[in-house]
């Protein structure tokens, strides 16, 4: 018995050293002291299996338990006076190491009698084991949160949200700036200032020192199995972080049915504010938060994608919502540009999502950005099919006055020069997603140009619809000059504003020349039906007549030609031509026509001896009064309608 007790002692005593030595020397020099305690403590019988772990807790079962009833009661008192203590352990950086080497040896004794033994009793002391490390976890959990909101406090940034400078440099005043970093931010402020062009900024928004000191509990806690718990509340601190810098860049929280009743100026607005707000999250506040993530989590990679995705989920799905709700409002024809900055923004920042969430955690947030950027390109498409619905139902009811430009001209050119402004962006919601081309009928009529880009097919068409409406709109004036003159004035305002647009490259050379020549078929067209009848009257037969018949018929037709061009000009001089420079060639052109006939006519009129005498009464008109009365010509004021914009 005696000697079972003394094995026993010898047992604990081998234990007490190897679990106090941290090394080899330091467990020798531990049983040194036992040696010269107590005889029986020889250095041959101490030293004897030392280092056989297994065998050792094997061979000595109830040896066993008792060292690690004696390892637990040890751990346990330095334990509770750190759980008990009413300040923080991190305020003291002796406590705070302290306290993680009792973690440490607390997770290497589970570790180690989880492993070489399976005795009831052992297991008993693992549960306790077990319930004093969730006790330390909490603890642990605790002083992170406390690092986690005091760490910024250091730090004061300066913002300015005025005249809606919502991004800007960032500027920060920092106790701790070991690395060089640009700069170091606060929780829940958002840092902003003046306006920016340069978005390489990264922001550190703790200390290097508060950094280094989460990393090591967060290192203990993944150690022994509170990775997620860790996470989480990392997550909750700096998600609120982000939420407020969302909210002090402007943008509000709201649903899909906010926005879709939110009237149109009203998202307008908020509309510029996201667009702040996403690149402002993408290109800054994001890439920081993964940098902090790495930096708290480094040698943690799962912990640290995990602790990324839960910070970033919420600021991202609001981003993302937001733009969606964008995307299935009502498709009226003037929400296509700002549908179109959202997405392009959210375009350009692709590259962006596809660095900053490339973990697996993060895949489904960058998926849901490609789904809706997608559907912002399916938006657009919708818009411009109603653009087409549009030109189609505007209806021809009174014409435009003096035939100028028709409203739905002016808004449809105007329209698509500034849709065509986004030519890459509309390129490209067309050609991957192609759209059903017009009737082959349709399109052989209309398209001229050498480009066969879905875009191109698409532009050609809405062209075709606007000149089908212009036509029909063209047979309401009952005078054929003046429906030629519209369509005039509207043809050349069409192809002018083509030819120096993007809607040029669109719709070709051959489309530009094809539609140049129906001008000009336009101006032939006027000038015959309104002068040819005015040039019959100058035109005289050569036949042989009495000299009586000639007189009298040359006093009729210059009487006829009086009433005749005066009547036309009284008429034409409130007709419109918007264009300065066709209303000069149509008046050069109306005065080559008529005045070497009237001068030839008036030179016969002349020679007639039968009105020699007074000729000068039947004529009217000299040859500069001609040319000054078609220079009265097209002078109509009709408002808007004779306006070029």
């Amino acid at each position: 018995m005696e000697d079972n007790g003394e094995e026993k002692l010898l047992a604990v005593a081998r234990h007490i050293a190897k679990t106090l030595g941290h090394n080899e020397t330091m467990a020798d020099d531990i049983l040194q002291i036992f040696s010269n305690f107590d005889g029986r403590f020889s250095r041959e019988k101490l030293s004897d299996n030392i280092g056989d772990d297994h065998d050792h807790h094997e061979d000595h079962p109830r040896v066993s338990v008792a060292a690690l009833e004696l390892t637990l009661k040890s751990l346990d008192r330095q334990i509770s006076r750190y759980l008990e203590a009413g300040h923080p352990i991190w305020a003291d950086s002796a406590d705070s190491a302290a306290f993680l080497d009792t973690i440490d040896e607390l997770i290497a004794t589970i570790r180690e009698w989880t492993l070489v033994s399976r005795q009831k009793a052992v297991g008993a002391c693992l549960v306790r084991a077990q319930d004093l490390m969730q006790q330390a976890m909490f603890r642990a959990e605790d002083e992170f949160r406390s690092l986690m909101e005091s760490g910024g406090e250091s730090f004061e940034l300066s913002r300015d949200y005025r005249n809606g400078e919502s991004t800007g440099n960032l500027s920060f005043d920092s106790e701790d700036d070991e690395e060089g970093d640009i700069g170091n931010g606060v929780d829940n402020e958002i840092p902003v200032a003046h306006p920016i062009t340069d978005y390489e900024i990264v922001i550190d928004a703790l200390p290097s020192g508060t950094i280094k000191d989460l990393h090591e509990i967060a290192k203990r806690m993944v150690a022994a199995g509170f990775g997620k718990e860790c996470s989480h509340v990392y997550s909750s601190c700096r998600r609120e972080f982000l939420e407020e810098s969302l909210s002090r860049l402007g943008l509000q929280k709201l649903s899909t049915e906010e926005v879709h009743k939110m009237p149109w100026p009203d998202l307008e607005d908020e509309i510029e504010r996201w667009i702040k707000a996403v690149n402002v999250s993408l290109r800054i506040l994001f890439p920081s938060e993964r940098r902090l993530c790495d930096r708290v989590f480094v040698g943690l990679s799962s912990a640290a994608d995990l602790s990324f995705m839960e910070v970033c989920r919420g600021s991202t799905i609001q981003l993302l919502n937001f733009a969606d709700a964008v995307a299935i409002r009502s498709r009226s024809p003037e929400r296509l540009f700002r549908v179109l900055d959202v997405f392009e923004n959210l375009k350009d920042l692709m590259p962006e999502f596809e660095s900053v969430f490339s973990d697996q955690y993060c895949l489904v947030l960058r998926n849901e950005a490609i789904t809706i950027w997608k559907r912002l390109g399916e938006a657009i498409r919708a818009i411009l099919m109603e653009l087409e619905n549009l030109i189609r139902r505007d209806p021809a009811k009174a014409p435009v006055p003096g035939g100028g430009l028709h409203p739905i001209t002016r808004y449809v050119m105007n329209y698509l020069r500034a849709a065509c402004r986004s030519r890459r962006s509309l390129e490209q919601v067309f050609d991957e997603n192609v759209v059903p081309p017009p009737p082959p009928s349709k399109l052989n009529n209309n398209r001229g140009g050498s480009s066969s880009s879905s875009l191109s097919v698409q532009m050609a068409w809405i062209m075709e619809l606007l000149e089908s409406n212009l036509e029909a709109k063209s047979k309401i004036y009952k005078d054929s000059a003046l429906s030629y003159l519209f369509m005039m004035n509207n043809g050349r305002y069409i192809v002018h504003k083509v030819k120096d647009s993007e809607l040029g490259l669109l719709l070709g050379d051959d489309w530009i020349r094809k539609h140049t020549a129906k001008v000009r078929q336009c101006h032939a067209n006027y000038q015959r039906s309104s002068w040819n009848k005015v040039l019959g009257v100058l035109k005289l037969e050569n036949g042989s007549q009495a000299a009586n018949v000639v007189a009298s018929t040359m006093k009729d037709r210059i009487k006829l030609f009086n009433t005749s061009f005066e009547e036309i000009c009284d008429v034409q001089s409130g007709w419109v031509v918007y264009d300065d420079q066709m209303r000069e060639e149509l008046r050069i052109s109306v005065v080559k026509l008529l005045l070497p006939a009237y001068g030839s006519f008036i030179g016969r009129l002349r020679n007639v001896p039968e009105l020699r005498k007074h000729v000068e009464r039947h004529i009217k008109f000299g040859a500069e009064e001609i040319e000054a009365r078609i220079n009265g010509l097209f002078q109509g004021n009709t408002g808007s309608a004779g306006r070029r914009t």
